[in-house]
């Protein structure tokens, strides 16, 4: 053999030629420690999303959704209350320090810093150990966290006054108004159903149903006036009057 006639240059894959960054190893290379996104780990995340599903659909079924009656802006002593998943926000907005003149504290900043060191997870901690006992900063941080919302969330249960907003939000049916009844046909004649709405439930004027008013205080109100409202608005006779005024006061069955 001649000198180099015959060499040959081997090269083995194991060994890169250029070092390449940000490249992780193998999951092989952790036995027991890790395993394959597909399938194994992408099936249990799938498993675990569908019980949870399946469990909000079953109580979306036995639990009927509670209906309120329908928002009315005039009322100023309405107690709000946010769903479930929001009572601890709700609950944080109470305290003096989030509250008041410093709610853009508890409405923006505190719930801006603890949500956005979520962005900070992973920076924080990067072990490769899978244990909880084995990541005590990941682990006491998640626990805090969990501890702060349970705790304002039953806070917020506690303390809320149940009775007033069960009762604040109650659908009441008003009494059934028969509008071919000649008493309703004068009381849109004479323009009274622009103050006191189509079915006297109210609107520039109070409502007219259920105030505990006799035909007599109704007529005298007609003919005097009450309130913004100026005496003389009914141009009728002294007959309709009367059929108005029993018409209305037939609305008034309950204080």
């Amino acid at each position: 053999m001649h000198r180099g006639k015959g060499m040959k240059f081997v090269g083995d894959s194991r060994v890169p030629a250029v070092k390449k960054l940000n490249i992780p190893k193998d999951y092989s290379e952790y036995p027991g420690k890790t395993e394959a996104f597909w399938p194994n780990f992408l099936l249990k995340e799938w498993m675990v999303g569908a019980v949870f599903l399946i469990g909000f659909l079953c109580l979306t079924i036995a639990h009927v959704p509670p209906l309120e009656k329908m928002a009315d802006p005039s009322a100023a002593g309405y107690i709000p209350l946010p769903d479930w998943y929001f009572l601890f926000l709700y609950q944080l907005l109470k305290y003096t320090y989030a509250s008041g003149p410093y709610n853009a504290i508890g409405s923006m900043v505190i719930p801006g810093l603890a949500f956005g060191a979520l962005l900070l997870a992973p920076f924080i901690d990067r072990g490769p150990e899978r244990k909880p006992t084995k990541r005590p900063l990941a682990t006491g941080f998640m626990l805090l966290g969990i501890a702060g919302v349970f705790y304002l969330t039953w806070s917020s249960v506690v303390n809320h006054d149940w009775e007033a907003s069960k009762k604040q939000g109650a659908i009441v049916f008003g009494p059934e108004i028969n509008k071919e009844d000649t008493g309703y046909k004068l009381y849109e004649s004479q323009g009274c159903i622009g103050c006191h709405g189509g079915s006297l439930e109210g609107a520039s004027g109070p409502k007219l149903t259920e105030q505990g008013l006799t035909p007599e205080d109704i007529a005298k109100i007609a003919k005097e006036g009450k309130g913004a409202m100026p005496p003389n608005v009914f141009k009728g006779t002294d007959e309709e009057l009367k059929q108005l005024s029993e018409f209305i006061g037939s609305l008034q069955k309950k204080e």
